[in-house]
């Protein structure tokens, strides 16, 4: 049996708080005849893209938000996939929308991405939107890097000054948190190294780091030897065995780690939570200067 030292950064009371701020929200907005849309466009048939698709749409059932689907099979084309994004941009009722990712070979995410309306990008990774995050502009926030702040502000982690590894330097997570977690603000201001495949000796690195956020989708890839006394782990990047949910970080690190998060509970219920605030946000501005959400 581990000796469980660590305190568990558990996403789920945050999740369920921002869940609760955002369904107050819509509450209001529909008092100013708003009625908030979320859509969703899925390529393929992949079993954890369905599934995480199939959530979102629950969720929205249970915060009062519309929710629309455009699915795409395997063997259809990339215009199918750009008419299902300028589908969703002419939509009124559709306030803020993603494309699923990954797709599936043959189809370019990228240029679909481009195609999204900035003002609804739910998923805050359209390039309009990633400039105004370097320029520390207001806007989106790709989710996951979002939630990370939600938990490090929750636990009351002061990182300034400190030293934060991210393995990782993908689009969706590593960059935008390196440029969030070293930002002159709240809950940020430290010094981050971004890891990537080109670094041999990754230890070297993690061995010194207060903090590691891990973001590549290689399951138990962190190990306690590579991770010094009392530091905060965190694992933003998950893969799947069959229906059992692999995170990065694997779970004897909680013998040495001072905070860690569950292998399940952990940044993912703050993730699918930044979706459906900014969701909302995006709703508010649209309907501005009508709303009354006072």
């Amino acid at each position: 049996m581990l000796n469980m030292s660590a305190k568990f950064l558990s996403g789920q009371p945050i999740a369920d708080y921002v869940l609760e701020e955002v369904r107050r929200d819509v509450e209001l907005l529909k008092q100013s005849g708003i009625n908030s849309g979320l859509g969703t466009i899925l390529v393929g048939n992949d079993s954890a893209s369905l599934s995480y698709v199939k959530k979102k749409h629950e969720t929205c059932k249970s915060l009062g938000i519309q929710s629309f689907h455009i699915g795409i099979p395997n063997n259809g084309t990339q215009q199918e996939l750009l008419d299902a994004v300028s589908e969703f941009n002419q939509n009124p009722n559709v306030h803020g929308f993603l494309i699923q990712n990954p797709v599936p070979k043959g189809f370019d995410f990228n240029k679909a991405l481009e195609l999204i309306d900035p003002a609804k990008d739910a998923d805050g990774l359209h390039p309009y939107n990633l400039g105004k995050l370097v320029l520390q502009e207001d806007g989106p926030i790709p989710c996951t890097p979002a939630g990370i702040l939600e938990i490090l502000e929750y636990y009351n982690l002061d990182i300034q000054g400190k030293e934060v590894v991210i393995i990782g330097r993908g689009t969706t997570l590593g960059r935008p948190l390196s440029l969030l977690l070293s930002m002159k603000r709240k809950n940020a201001n430290a010094v981050v190294t971004v890891l990537h495949s080109g670094v041999s000796d990754v230890a070297k690195f993690t061995l010194r780091a207060d903090v590691i956020i891990s973001a590549i989708g290689v399951p138990s890839f962190v190990k306690p030897e590579m991770v010094k006394s009392g530091a905060i782990v965190l694992s933003g990047g998950i893969s799947w065995d069959g229906k059992k949910l692999l995170p990065d970080v694997d779970e004897s690190v909680a013998e040495v780690a001072g905070w860690i998060t569950p292998r399940i509970g952990g940044v993912g219920p703050t993730t699918v939570a930044m979706l459906f605030r900014n969701t909302l946000n995006l709703a508010k501005k649209q309907c501005l200067p009508k709303c009354n959400l006072n």
